[in-house]
C-alpha cells in the first residue's frame, strides 16, 4: 500500500494492515482450509493525534460471488481513517465457494463482536461501532442492522459475549431486497440459492425486517443505477421511517453501480459528494469527536 507524502509531493511505503482470522480455528461451516473458507478481518486504525475513538465495520460489495477488498475496502477504511474513524475490512465468505445464507451473516456478527471485545486494544468505543457496505455487502449491512442479537453472557469465548447489534449504519447503493422485481438476482442466487423458499427470500429481504430497534441509517444511491435499482434504497428508507428509525437517504441524480469514493487514491481529493453528506450525518451520530476508549 502506498500513502503520499503531501508537504514534499513523493511517495513512502508503509506496511500493508494484516489480515487477522475472525476464529482461532475453521470458522463454523467451514468446507476446508483454502482462502476461500477462512473469514478474515484487516483492521486500518487513524493516527492517534486525529482518533475520534469511533469505528466501522466495512462490507465490500461483489454481488456475494466476490469481495471488492481494494475499491469498496480499503479505500473506504483509508478515507475513514483520514477523519479519526477506525475501520475494519471483511472479507467474507461467498456463495460462489458454496457458502449461502447464514454464514456470510455469521461472518459479519462475528466480526462485530471482534471490534468490540478488542475495543480496548485497539482504542476505539465499543459502543460507537457502525457497519458501512456497498452493493452485496449493503445488503450485509443492512442484515446486520435488521437481524442482531445481544450477545450470549454465558459463552466460552469472550467474543460471543458481545452485542452484533451495529450502533449506525451506512448503506451504499445497496442490495435491500430478494423479492422481484427490484432484487439483484445475482446476489439473491448467490445468497440464497437458485431455489429459495419463499420464507427464506422474506427473511432475507431487509426492507422486511426493519423495527424500532434497527439501528440509524445513511442511505444514498443513484437514480441511474442500472444494476441495483434505487427502489432498493427507496424501500429501505420507506421501512425505516415507518418504524421510527432516524436516517438520512441521498439519491443522486448521476452516477451508475459502484460509483465508491469516486476517487481511490489518498488523499482523496476528487471523492464524490456524498462522503461530505455522510461526514456531517456523522457528526451528529457523535462519530466525529473524540471519545470513549482512548
Amino acid at each position: 500500500m502506498l500513502t503520499i507524502n503531501t508537504a514534499s509531493n513523493t511517495r513512502a511505503e508503509t506496511p500493508a494492515p494484516a489480515e487477522m482470522r475472525l476464529w482461532a480455528g475453521d470458522a463454523p461451516g467451514a468446507h476446508g482450509t483454502t482462502p476461500d473458507d477462512i473469514p478474515t478481518l484487516t483492521p486500518y486504525l487513524p493516527d492517534a493525534g486525529k482518533a475520534t475513538g469511533a469505528a466501522m465495520l466495512v462490507l465490500p460489495g461483489g454481488g456475494y460471488a466476490g469481495v471488492v477488498m481494494d475499491h469498496e475496502g480499503s479505500a473506504y477504511a483509508l478515507w475513514l481513517n483520514q477523519h479519526g474513524i477506525a475501520a475494519f475490512v471483511l472479507r467474507y465468505r461467498l456463495g460462489s465457494h458454496g457458502y449461502h445464507d447464514p454464514v456470510e451473516l455469521g461472518d459479519a456478527s462475528r466480526a462485530i463482536r471482534t471490534i468490540r471485545a478488542k475495543a480496548a486494544d485497539w482504542k476505539i468505543d465499543p459502543h460507537r461501532v457502525g457497519v458501512m457496505g456497498s452493493s452485496a455487502g449493503g445488503h450485509l449491512a443492512s442484515s446486520l442492522a435488521t437481524h442482531f442479537d445481544a450477545g450470549d453472557p454465558k459463552a466460552a469465548d469472550p467474543i460471543e459475549r458481545e452485542s452484533s447489534r451495529p450502533d449506525l449504519g451506512v448503506l451504499c447503493y445497496a442490495v435491500i431486497t430478494m423479492a422481484k422485481p427490484f432484487t439483484h438476482e445475482g446476489s439473491r442466487d448467490n445468497l440464497l440459492g437458485a431455489n429459495a423458499s419463499a420464507a427464506a427470500i422474506a427473511r432475507m429481504s431487509s426492507e422486511q425486517q426493519v423495527t424500532a430497534q434497527t439501528p440509524p441509517c445513511f442511505v444514498w444511491a443513484t437514480q441511474e443505477d442500472n444494476v441495483v435499482p434505487v427502489e432498493n434504497s427507496l424501500m429501505f428508507a420507506q421501512a425505516l421511517q415507518k418504524n421510527h428509525v432516524p436516517f438520512d437517504l441521498h439519491i443522486y441524480q448521476h452516477g451508475g453501480h459502484g460509483v465508491g469514493l469516486g476517487d481511490d487514491t489518498p488523499p482523496f481529493t476528487h471523492v464524490h459528494p456524498w462522503t461530505a453528506d455522510l461526514l456531517y450525518w456523522l457528526g451528529g451520530q457523535g462519530f466525529m469527536k473524540a471519545g470513549g476508549a482512548q
